[in-house]
């Protein structure tokens, strides 16, 4: 099958970029490659700000070099080959130097502080709330700051879709600030809508590539599906999840990392040298808890999908939604259980269509 050749490189990928980054980070403490980059900025400056800012800097960009072929196939020549964007060469660019601005930005803010709080007994304390804190603030200001640089805004201008909409969001009590369409067809094909943003900054966000080619019953299913994740509190606890695991990872990071700085001859957690060990940390801490964190997720997602199915009582239209999302997206509809347990924070098309088939039969 198509789809499932599409996902194939895109599992691949994901398993080889991971073991492929581990083994730059290895070789990087073995090698004493990082003392080199550190000796190499120590000479321009001794500012511990800017040591931190310029390392980051560099060892990101040499990185990305390394990664880039593969990814480059990955994102823009595979998706081209299954007519999954129309996106050209230099917007491709253009966002990909925007991805990285907002990523390099954001790990140096982390890090600044995480080395700030290396001068306290209990930093694992302070670094965990700071980066519980970043993370709370990106839900917040994701649909204000960061998804205009991507996309164009504008409101709804269907006034029986905008209805429907406010409609529904009235029968399940959920306040939204208004609804809006991006042009997510400058970069993909792929179809999805969503409620974005914390609070009174909440949004209904469609993309062009659903509003346009979806029935009104199929639009008013799937966002009965997002505003069920709002009535059940979903965002609220996946943050909660994530704090807990942000916590954990810090508390076993700051306890056992002299050991492991004795395994790599490494001299103190303070020496900025020894920073491709706390990635170290993060990558594999992240592979084991993920599993854990598609599981939840996938059972948030069924929730809402049950929600959804009883508010509207489209029952038809979300079996005939899915349908045409998995077409539209290539979705892999039936993984394999090893697939679904990592990769999966949704629970596949076909499962979610054999709800819908079975809350159907029970009338």
């Amino acid at each position: 099958m198509v789809n499932k050749k599409y996902w194939r490189l895109k599992y691949s990928f994901s398993i080889f970029e991971t073991f492929y980054l581990l083994l730059i980070l290895f070789f990087s403490l073995y090698g004493r490659f990082s003392d080199y980059i550190l000796d190499f900025i120590l000479k321009i400056t001794q500012v511990r700000f800017w040591v931190i800012a310029i390392y980051l800097l560099l060892i990101y960009l040499i990185y990305y070099l390394l990664v880039f072929p593969f990814h480059f196939y990955e994102d823009f020549i595979w998706e081209h080959k299954f007519s999954l964007s129309n996106q050209g060469l230099l917007s491709w660019f253009k966002d990909e130097f925007k991805k990285g601005i907002i990523f390099y930005i954001l790990s140096l803010i982390l890090f600044e502080f995480f080395y700030f709080s290396l001068n306290f007994s209990y930093g694992w304390i302070l670094v965990s709330f700071f980066w519980i804190i970043i993370t709370i603030v990106l839900a917040k200001i994701l649909p204000t700051l960061i998804i205009p640089l991507f996309f164009k805004y504008k409101k709804i201008t269907d006034q029986s879709i905008y209805q429907m909409i406010m409609d529904l969001a009235q029968k399940m009590r959920i306040k939204i600030l208004d609804i809006f369409e991006i042009d997510l067809s400058k970069m993909t094909l792929k179809a999805n809508a969503g409620l974005a943003g914390l609070g009174k900054n909440k949004r209904v966000i469609l993309a062009d590539t659903l509003k346009d080619r979806y029935s009104p019953d199929e639009i008013k299913v799937i966002l009965a599906h997002e505003f069920a994740h709002q009535k059940f509190s979903h965002l609220l606890k996946i943050l909660f999840l994530e704090a807990i695991f942000i916590t954990f990872n810090f508390y076993l990071i700051f306890k056992t990392v002299d050991f492991f700085l004795k395994k790599f001859n490494l001299k103190d957690i303070k020496d900025l040298s020894c920073l491709p060990l706390i990635f170290i940390y993060l990558i594999i801490l992240e592979a084991i808890e993920n599993p854990i964190k598609n599981f939840i997720s996938r059972n948030f997602e069924r929730n809402a999908d049950r929600l959804a199915i009883k508010t509207t009582g489209l029952k038809d239209a979300f079996i005939s939604l899915m349908e045409k999302l998995a077409q539209q997206n290539l979705s892999d509809t039936s993984p394999h259980p090893l697939i679904k347990i990592f990769f999966f924070n949704h629970p596949p098309i076909e499962e979610r269509i054999n709800l819908a088939k079975s809350l159907r039969d029970q009338g």
